[in-house]
């Protein structure tokens, strides 16, 4: 049996009980690894869940309430923990970033790595540095760096036996994600707005003076509501009886989860055609890709014509979990006959 370690980052809980992108994409595969009969091993907060086994360093996520900790200390712990114990693994898969890979060339086992993007071109000398002697996987081909090598691009596959078809589908608008000038909340208000229809917002503030100035100032509970962070059994709900999700990235996105879980409810996404957009989204038939805000505006109205179920069906079969486990699998197993 194939023996695998799972090196998740240690912000939030895996699963996270509302925002993680990272921790949830740990938690996906390695319950999706499981589920095809690997050894895993989580390696993450003491506090998370999983049907592997639990590896820990530290009781709760540093970004989970409770007394302050120092990120990079328990960081620092947590990282070294997975390496001095390479030996009991046939792979450590890293989706922890950067850090994991300064690592990598002490250990003979092999590391995989999920490059979730990148915050800015100054990470790209340590992914520079052990490009050779590690393995990269993309999880978007727009997000491919020209200068590195990749053993994949692996779309992020989600539970989609979490979200449904919605039996009565709202008039409203829904902006779900970080509340941040890159992922557009204030362009959402506007389209919302012009669009005559009321916006839900739902997530966490990750740019507190953006929220202050561009945001909180619509909120008046009936034409624009904030909810905060949500948790599954109400991202279900949001996403399925929106009219559509509004993705107006003001960035290159490596990937979107929510837009992907909107579509497994059914529901259209207009986006901006921006980063990896144009590979999960099926222009005019998922919803639209637009370049501006009066474009938007016209495929809010648009998106009414599109077939609800056929857009779930696609996102289904396109993002299952199950999908992304096998590509990386194969990845794995390359890896490992590649060795010897």
């Amino acid at each position: 049996m194939m023996r695998v370690a799972v090196l998740a980052p240690v912000a939030w809980r895996v699963p996270p009980r509302h925002y993680g992108p990272w921790e949830q994409f740990a938690s996906l595969l390695t319950e999706g690894l499981v589920e095809a009969e690997v050894d895993v091993t989580l390696f993450a907060s003491g506090d998370s869940l999983t049907t592997g086994r639990l590896a820990s360093v530290m009781p709760r996520g540093y970004e989970e309430p409770g007394p302050p900790v120092d990120a990079k200390v328990w960081e620092c712990l947590h990282v070294s923990e997975v390496f001095e114990r390479a030996g009991e693994f046939d792979i450590i898969h890293n989706s922890f970033d950067f850090l994991p890979l300064t690592y990598s060339s002490l250990v003979s086992t092999p590391v995989v790595t999920t490059v979730h993007g990148f915050s800015s071109e100054g990470i790209l000398p340590v992914y520079e540095k052990y490009n050779r002697g590690t393995d990269y996987v993309a999880i978007s081909d727009s997000d491919r760096h020209p200068k590195l090598d990749y053993a994949a691009t692996i779309h992020h596959g989600i539970d989609t036996d979490a979200f449904a078809l919605h039996p009565a589908p709202g008039e409203g608008l829904l902006f779900f994600g970080r509340i941040h000038p890159e992922k557009g909340t204030a362009a959402a208000i506007d389209v919302a707005r012009r669009s005559g229809r009321p916006l839900t917002i739902a997530g966490i503030v990750a740019d507190r003076e953006y929220f202050e100035t561009e945001v909180a100032p619509h909120v008046d509970g009936v034409n624009v509501s904030y909810l905060g962070p949500v948790g599954p059994d109400a991202r279900r709900e949001l996403l399925g009886e929106a009219h559509a999700l509004l993705h107006l990235i003001d960035f290159e996105e490596p990937f979107g989860f929510s837009v992907v879980e909107a579509m497994a409810s059914g529901t259209p996404v207009v986006a901006y055609r921006r980063g990896s957009m144009p590979e999960l989204i099926g222009h005019g038939r998922d919803g639209f890709l637009v370049g501006d805000a009066d474009e938007a505006v016209r495929a809010v109205d648009s998106v009414a014509a599109l077939d609800r179920p056929a857009i779930r069906r696609r996102a289904v079969a396109r993002f299952g979990r199950r999908r992304m486990v096998d590509g990386y699998l194969a990845v794995y197993r390359a890896i490992l006959a590649r060795a010897g």
